[in-house]
């Protein structure tokens, strides 16, 4: 009943169908992984909320990115800001609304610098391109607490205007070239008064979950798809038969 598969044409739809399902499956599997990352980002920043801060000097090397695995994590900063070389960085969107997150490096014991991400303030309401009202870092040794990002990659140029340094991205290797000191990789996000503070926001792990059911359902149909044809060409295919023996009877009864 089914040597018919064995044709060309059947041999050629099944291989077909075979490379679908299969990259319907590679794509769950994908979606899959990517899942399994961003829920391991989530749990790492549900366990900072409650984690104990260490020095950021233990998590920000010098000129280089922290491991992948710091991301989110909470750390203590004692230090001076240094206002002179604050950095706007331009076309970041909090809540909605499209402004600037101001950077105020924070001068360590040691000579070097952490990118300090005081928070979000608003365009100024005179002209898009004026920079807009900054609240004055604080003055003298401060003591912080806050949560590590990691470096962006980094586009455009950096410009100096006004006083301020204009980005587009945080990335300290490039900003390091325009300031006096050594930057350490990365930066910290801290909550100050006077402006918005930058959400740490989980990863919509369940969207990959759902990509992952998703493909691997068309995969399944896919299958099923195959065999449903396959069964009714069968019928078909069989029923013609019937039909020829019984006219054969009928010629020869008659």
């Amino acid at each position: 009943m089914y040597r018919f598969l064995l044709t060309p044409r059947w041999l050629g739809l099944a291989a077909l169908t075979l490379v679908l399902a299969g990259v319907m499956v590679g794509l769950g599997d994908w979606q899959l992984h990517r899942y399994r990352d961003r829920s391991a980002i989530n749990e790492r920043v549900d366990a900072a909320t409650h984690a104990t801060p260490v020095p950021v000097v233990d998590v920000l090397p010098v000129g280089a990115a922290p491991a992948a695995e710091r991301r989110y994590t909470r750390v203590t900063l004692v230090g001076k800001f240094d206002p002179g070389n604050e950095i706007l960085v331009r076309s970041r969107t909090v809540g909605g609304s499209v402004g600037f997150e101001v950077l105020t490096p924070l001068v360590l014991a040691d000579g070097s610098a952490v990118l300090v991400d005081r928070g979000w303030v608003p365009p100024a309401r005179e002209s898009a391109s004026a920079d807009p009202r900054v609240p004055a870092a604080p003055i003298g040794e401060v003591s912080l607490t806050g949560v590590v990002f990691l470096p962006e990659r980094a586009t455009g140029t950096v410009e100096r205007r006004d006083g301020r340094l204009h980005v587009r991205r945080i990335s300290p290797t490039q900003l390091a070239s325009a300031l006096p000191y050594p930057v350490r990789g990365g930066y910290v996000v801290v909550d100050q008064e006077g402006l918005r503070q930058i959400p740490v926001e989980h990863e919509n792990a369940w969207q990959n979950g759902g990509y992952v059911v998703q493909w691997w359902a068309f995969a399944l149909l896919t299958l099923y798809g195959y065999g449903y044809l396959a069964r009714r060409e069968a019928r078909e295919r069989s029923g013609v038969v019937d039909g020829a023996d019984r006219v054969d009877r009928v010629g020869v009864g008659g």
